[in-house]
């Protein structure tokens, strides 16, 4: 099965892949100052996961995650439909909080937005 990473355009394709997500069966496609991203595909359905460092109107920076999901037929609209509550109320938020303390983990001490990845245009 081809992979998205196989369809990035070339910058991307050309990053580093970066860390996996522990105990999850996602591939991670690229690694970027600023952003993350990593997919999963099987039977039921094919996804991405993307984490992001955002400018916010404060001078700062926040985290920002997308989920993209495409079912693979019925099977999977079905499935994805019923686990659906389960992803949204379980499976994000402890993504999310876990990534916090990940992130807290690798830059323990103070932080303030000089240290926020650099981003083109800024």
């Amino acid at each position: 099965m081809a992979t998205l990473r196989d369809r990035l355009p070339a910058d991307l394709r050309g990053a580093r892949p970066g860390p996996g997500l522990r105990g999850l069966p996602f591939s991670p496609l690229y690694l970027l100052d600023d952003e993350w991203a990593a997919e999963i595909a099987n039977q039921t359905m094919h996804g991405v996961l993307h984490l992001g460092w955002v400018p916010d109107n404060s001078g700062g920076y926040r985290g920002q995650m997308t989920v993209l999901v495409k079912p693979n037929g019925l099977l999977g609209s079905g499935y994805l439909a019923a686990i659906r509550p389960f992803r949204h109320l379980i499976v994000y938020p402890a993504l999310i909080r876990q990534t916090r303390r990940d992130w807290h983990a690798l830059t323990a001490g103070p932080r303030t937005s000089a240290h926020a990845p650099h981003t083109a245009g800024n």
